[in-house]
């Protein structure tokens, strides 16, 4: 059941119906071919944009940047965290940072966009829960655990657009489980979580209009428009 639906979930015509992270970054890509992806994590969604010539993958977690390495997701990998990178300006068409910022200081978080704003010469897509929502250090890691919020008035603060991800928000809490793996039911707040997922994701057909509404945001700057 969980690879039935991981495989519906990655379709364009559904992504394109429900507005899946998957979805909204290939769009959100196209006419980019070089991109950083900070805190890319073991899985990250980029190896799914099939138009990317290359990519770097940064990663604290030793352990899933071996997972990455082995998917051969990026051309490159850095061991490091994000707050300890520099590169020069306009290094990368595009800077993705997908369910980073919640797990640094606010103030971190901050310096973060306004440097990978700096390293881009067209855009930067964030993914982050929508508000403060707790997070234990699963899978072993330390780095999972959540140390700040990023609600949509935040977000809409530092000139991203937003939308909203992964249906109303009051339906999903924090991981249960001990490891993240690639379940998207582990974050569904009641039983039997199939329906709810079910209701959840229809409810993403509004959502991503209403991201004060969403459980996820998805914020994009364009550097070209500025």
């Amino acid at each position: 059941m969980k690879d039935m639906i991981n495989r519906l979930h990655r379709s364009r015509f559904f992504g394109r119906i429900f507005h899946t992270l998957d979805y909204c970054l290939q769009e959100e890509l196209k006419g980019c071919q070089t991109v950083l992806d900070l805190g890319c994590g073991p899985s990250s969604p980029l190896q799914h944009c099939k138009n990317i010539k290359y990519s770097v993958g940064v990663e604290a977690f030793k352990p899933y940047l071996e997972l990455s390495k082995k998917r051969k997701i990026h051309n490159k990998y850095l061991n490091k965290k994000v707050e300890e990178l520099d590169f020069p300006e306009k290094s990368f068409d595009a800077v993705i940072m997908i369910e980073v910022l919640e797990h640094l200081p606010e103030k971190t978080g901050l310096l973060m966009l306004k440097k990978a704003e700096k390293w881009t010469k067209r855009k930067v897509i964030v993914s982050s829960p929508n508000g403060f929502i707790p997070q234990k250090a699963v899978d072993n890691n330390p780095f999972q655990k959540h140390l700040s919020g990023w609600d949509y008035k935040k977000m809409k603060k530092q000139g991203y657009r937003v939308r909203g991800l992964a249906g109303l928000r009051f339906l999903r809490r924090e991981v249960q489980n001990e490891t993240m793996g690639d379940d998207l039911l582990t974050s569904i707040r009641f039983k039997p979580k199939i329906f709810w997922f079910i209701v959840a994701t229809l409810s993403q057909t509004f959502t991503y209009y209403f991201p004060s509404m969403a459980f996820e945001l998805f914020s994009v700057i364009n550097l070209e428009k500025k």
